[in-house]
C-alpha cells in the first residue's frame, strides 16, 4: 500500500495543473445536481410509507375530509371578545381566511352554525349577525350560548372569553410540495398583517398544522443561513491557528466547499427531498473534511521542517497518510449508511449525502489539496511547536500514570454505563422548535389559552350503512366521549352526538331537558337529515361522518404532551373501549400519535443500524491492522466514548428524543477516526521501527497527538454550532455528538495507551523492543 500512496502523492504533484482541473470539473459536474433539489415542509416525510400509524391516519383522512389547518388566534387587548367590534373583526376575518389558498372549511365564533327553534321548525343560522348593532342583551345571549356549545368551548372561545380562533381547514393537493404550504401559510400571514393594520387592539397569533409545516422549513433555513457560516468560521480559524499559514487554511477551504457542492448536488441528483435534518448534512460534511486535510497538512508541514521539498514532502505526507485518511472514511461513512436503518426517512438522507461528503472530502484532500499548497508559498516555522511539546510530555505523563490512569477511566465508563437506563424515551414534537421559530411562541400562548396543538381522532364504525343514527350506537359513542372529556388531559372533544344533542333539544322548542339523544332511530335519521339540509356551503359534516353514513369521527384535543403521555394516553383509552365500548373498539390516529411511536420505532431500527455499523468497522479495523487482536481491542475506544455520553445524558437530561436515537450508530464511524490514526502510527512504530510498546505509545503521541487534538476541537466546535440549532432534533443530536468526540479523544489518550502496554505481550509479542531510541527523532 505505501508503493501505490507514494505513487499517488508523487502523481498529484508532478501533474498539479490536470488534477486541479479534474478535481474541479468533477466537482462542478456534479454540483449541477443541486437544481434539482427541493425542499419539502410537510411533517408526513418522517414516516416511511410503510409506517403502520401513517397509514391509519391517511386511512382516516381518506374517509373524512382531511383537517390539516391554520389556526389564527384573536386575543382583543381590552380582554373581551364578546363586543360589537372585535365580534364584527372576527365576522371580517372570517370572509378574508375563505381566500386562503386550499381551503375548504372555515369555522369561526361568528359563522358557527347555531340551531334554534321557531314555532315547529328547525332554523340553522349564523351565532353573529350584523356584529356591530348588537345590543347588551344580544351580545349577552350570544356569549352565553357560544360558552355553553361544546363545538366552540375550549376550541374557538377560551372559558374566560377573552381569546377567540378562526380555524381554516386546508385540503393541500399534493402536486408541487415545494410551494403548496408556503403559499397557504404566506396567505394566512397576509391575513395576520391586514388584521394587525385594521384592528390594532388586537393581538394576533398564528398555529396550526399548516404554519408547523412551514416551521420546519424556517428552521432549516435559519440553519443554512446561521449555522453553516458560524461553523466554517469557529473551524478555519482553529485550522489556521494550527498550522499557523493561510495556505493549508485556504486549501482546506476549497476541499470543504467543494466537499459540501457536490455532496448536494449528488443528493440532488438522487431525488432526494430536503427536510430539517438533512439540512444539517452541509455543517456536517465541513464539519468531518477538515479532518482530513489536517492530518495531511500536519505531516507535509512536518517534512519540510525536516528538510524535503514542498513536493516531495506531500507524497511522504501522502504514503503516511493515505491509509489511515481512506479507512476514517470508508468507517465514518459507514457510521452515517447505517442511518438507513432509521425508521424516519429524513434521516436516510442526512446518512446518505454525509456519507458521500465525506467520501468526495477523503478524495479532494488526497488529490486537488496536495495539488493545489504545493503551488502556493509555503514557510513553515523550524523546530517543534509549543503544541507538540506538550503532546510528548503528556504522552510521558500519560505511560507513567497508565496504572492510575487504566482502572480510572474504566471505572468512569462502568459507572456511566450503569445509569443508562436512566435515560427514558420521551419528545414533545410541537417543540421540536425553539423561540426563534415564530410558531413556537405562537403555539405556547394558543395552548396556555385557548386549545391544544395536539389532537387524537378515532373512526368509530357502526357496522352498517346509516347505522350512525342507531341509538344503541350514538349511546356508547356518547359514553365514550363522555369518558375522554373527563380526563386530564383532555381540552375539548369534537363528537357528532353534540349535533344530535343540540337539534333534539331545538325540535322540542329549545327545552334544555331535551338535550339528549334521541331514542329512535328514524327520528334520529330525520334529525340529521334537516340539519345537513340547513347547513351552507363548506360547514357541512363530512370532517365526522363518512359518506355512507356508517362511520363518525371522534376528535380529542390535548395539551401538549410527552411521547409517553400520548402513548399511555392511546392505550389507556384503547384499554377503556375494549371494556366498556368493544363494539367501536379502534385504535388512535393522529400526528402526535405517530410522533409519539416515531421515537420508540427509531431506536428499535437503530440497534441494527448499531449493529450494522460496529461490525463492519471493525472488520475494516482487523483488516486494516492486520491484527483480529488489535481489532477486538480497538472495540474499547470505539463503543466506549457513546456509551459514556448516553451515561451524561441520563445525569443530566434523562429525556432521549428522536434526534438523539441515531447518535449512536452516527459517531461509531467518526470516533473510530482518532482510534485509526492512534493505532496506524502506533503499529508502524512497532512493526517498521522496532520500538516497544512505551516507546511506540510516545510516538504516536509526537507524530499525530496534535492533528487529533485539532480535528477534536474541531468536530466538536463544528457539532456544537449544529447544537444552537432552531431545530431540536439537530440541536440534541449536535450535542451529544460534539459530547461523544471529546470523550473519544479522552479514551483514545488515557485508555487506549496504557491498554496497548498492559496487553503488549498478548497483541504483538514478538515484535522487538527498542527504548532506546528516541521516536520523536525517527522518521514517519
Amino acid at each position: 500500500m505505501d508503493r501505490f500512496s507514494l505513487a499517488w502523492g508523487r502523481w498529484v504533484t508532478r501533474y498539479r495543473a490536470a488534477t486541479i482541473a479534474l478535481s474541479l470539473l468533477l466537482a462542478f459536474g456534479v454540483a449541477s445536481g443541486g437544481q434539482f433539489l427541493t425542499f419539502t415542509n410537510d411533517y408526513r416525510v418522517f414516516f416511511g410509507s410503510e409506517n403502520a400509524h401513517l397509514q391509519a391516519f391517511e386511512e382516516l383522512q381518506d374517509i373524512f375530509s382531511k383537517n390539516d389547518n391554520a389556526l389564527i388566534v384573536l386575543a382583543p387587548r381590552e380582554g373581551q371578545v364578546f363586543t360589537p367590534e372585535t365580534l364584527a373583526a372576527i365576522a371580517d376575518v372570517t370572509e378574508r381566511a375563505w381566500l386562503t389558498p386550499f381551503s375548504i372549511r372555515v369555522d369561526s365564533l361568528t359563522n358557527f352554525q347555531h340551531t334554534t327553534a321557531i314555532g315547529d321548525d328547525l332554523e340553522v343560522a349564523p351565532l353573529v349577525q350584523d356584529a356591530e348593532s348588537l345590543t347588551g342583551s344580544e351580545l349577552s345571549r350570544i356569549k352565553a350560548a357560544a360558552l355553553n356549545e361544546p363545538a366552540l368551548l375550549r376550541r374557538l372561545i377560551s372559558p374566560d372569553a377573552r381569546v377567540t380562533a378562526i380555524n381554516i381547514t386546508v385540503e393541500l393537493p399534493g402536486v408541487d410540495e415545494a410551494t403548496e404550504n408556503p403559499r397557504a401559510a404566506a396567505a394566512v400571514r397576509d391575513i395576520r398583517d391586514y388584521i394587525e393594520a385594521t384592528y390594532p387592539n388586537m393581538d394576533v397569533y398564528l398555529t396550526g398544522i399548516v404554519m408547523m409545516n412551514q416551521a420546519f422549513q424556517e428552521a432549516a433555513m435559519s440553519d443554512t443561513t446561521q449555522l453553516i457560516p458560524a461553523a466554517l468560521a469557529i473551524i478555519l480559524l482553529m485550522v489556521f491557528l494550527q498550522l499557523r499559514g493561510l495556505t493549508g487554511t485556504l486549501g482546506t477551504l476549497i476541499v470543504i466547499a467543494l466537499s459540501v457542492i457536490a455532496a448536494m448536488g449528488t443528493a440532488g441528483w438522487m431525488g432526494i427531498r430536503l427536510t430539517p435534518p438533512s439540512m444539517s448534512a452541509p455543517t456536517i460534511i465541513l464539519t468531518l473534511a477538515v479532518a482530513d486535510c489536517v492530518h495531511i497538512l500536519s505531516n507535509w508541514l512536518q517534512k519540510i521542517r525536516e528538510g524535503l521539498g514542498k513536493q516531495e514532502a506531500m507524497a511522504e505526507s501522502i504514503r503516511i497518510n493515505f491509509s489511515p485518511v481512506l479507512l476514517t472514511s470508508v468507517t465514518t461513512a459507514i457510521g452515517f449508511l447505517s442511518l438507513n436503518f432509521s425508521d424516519s426517512p429524513p434521516f436516510h438522507d442526512l446518512g446518505n449525502i454525509s456519507a458521500v461528503g465525506v467520501m468526495f472530502a477523503w478524495l479532494f484532500s488526497t488529490t486537488l489539496l496536495p495539488a493545489l499548497v504545493t503551488l502556493l508559498p509555503a514557510k513553515p516555522r523550524q523546530g517543534r511547536s509549543l503544541i507538540t511539546q506538550m503532546m510528548t510530555r503528556l504522552g510521558d505523563w500519560v505511560i507513567k500514570r497508565r496504572g492510575i490512569l487504566m482502572p480510572t477511566v474504566g471505572l468512569v465508563i462502568v459507572g456511566l454505563v450503569l445509569v443508562i437506563p436512566r435515560n427514558e424515551l420521551n419528545d414533545v414534537f410541537v417543540r421540536y422548535f425553539d423561540e426563534r421559530i415564530e410558531f413556537r411562541p405562537h403555539t405556547d400562548f394558543v395552548v396556555d389559552n385557548l386549545t391544544g396543538m395536539y389532537f387524537i381522532d378515532y373512526a368509530l364504525d357502526s357496522g352498517e350503512s346509516g347505522g350512525i343514527s342507531d341509538p344503541a350506537y350514538l349511546a356508547q359513542v356518547e359514553q365514550f366521549s363522555n369518558w375522554l372529556a373527563e380526563q386530564p388531559e383532555v381540552m375539548h372533544v369534537s363528537t357528532l352526538t353534540d349535533v344530535f344533542k343540540r337539534v333534539n333539544r331545538s325540535m322540542h322548542s329549545d327545552d334544555p331537558d331535551w338535550y339528549r339523544l334521541p331514542q329512535e332511530r328514524d327520528m334520529a335519521a330525520q334529525y340529521l337529515l334537516l340539519y345537513e339540509m340547513s347547513l351552507p356551503y363548506g360547514l357541512d359534516l363530512n370532517n365526522q361522518i363518512d359518506v355512507e353514513k356508517q362511520r363518525t369521527r371522534l376528535s380529542a384535543t390535548l395539551e401538549t404532551l410527552s411521547t409517553t403521555q400520548t402513548l399511555a394516553f392511546e392505550q389507556r383509552s384503547y384499554d377503556w373501549m375494549r371494556e366498556n365500548t368493544p363494539a367501536l373498539l379502534t385504535t388512535a390516529a393522529s400526528p402526535p400519535i405517530m410522533f409519539s411511536h416515531i421515537g420508540m420505532r427509531n431506536i428499535v431500527s437503530m440497534l441494527g443500524g448499531t449493529a450494522f455499523a460496529l461490525i463492519a468497522i471493525s472488520l475494516l479495523m482487523i483488516a486494516a491492522l492486520r491484527s483480529w487482536r488489535f481489532g477486538l481491542l480497538t472495540l474499547i475506544p470505539n463503543i466506549a466514548p457513546a456509551a459514556m455520553a448516553f451515561g451524561l445524558w441520563a445525569l443530566v437530561d434523562g429525556e432521549v428524543g428522536l434526534g438523539l436515537s441515531v447518535v449512536a450508530a452516527m459517531t461509531l464511524g467518526i470516533v473510530v477516526d482518532d482510534t485509526i490514526h492512534f493505532m496506524t502510527k502506533y503499529l508502524r512504530a512497532r512493526r517498521d521501527q522496532g520500538l516497544d510498546a512505551a516507546a511506540a505509545v510516545r510516538y504516536s503521541f509526537a507524530t499525530v497527538g496534535v492533528a487529533l487534538w485539532t480535528t477534536t476541537l474541531a468536530l466538536a466546535a463544528g457539532f456544537l454550532v449544529i447544537s444552537t440549532s432552531a431545530f431540536s432534533v439537530n440541536a440534541e443530536m449536535g450535542l451529544l455528538v460534539a459530547v461523544v468526540v471529546v470523550l473519544a479523544l479522552v479514551v483514545d489518550f488515557l485508555l487506549l495507551p496504557g491498554l496497548l502496554i498492559r496487553f503488549d505481550r498478548w497483541l504483538s509479542g514478538k515484535h522487538a523492543a527498542n527504548t532506546g531510541q528516541d521516536p520523536i527523532s525517527q522518521t514517519a
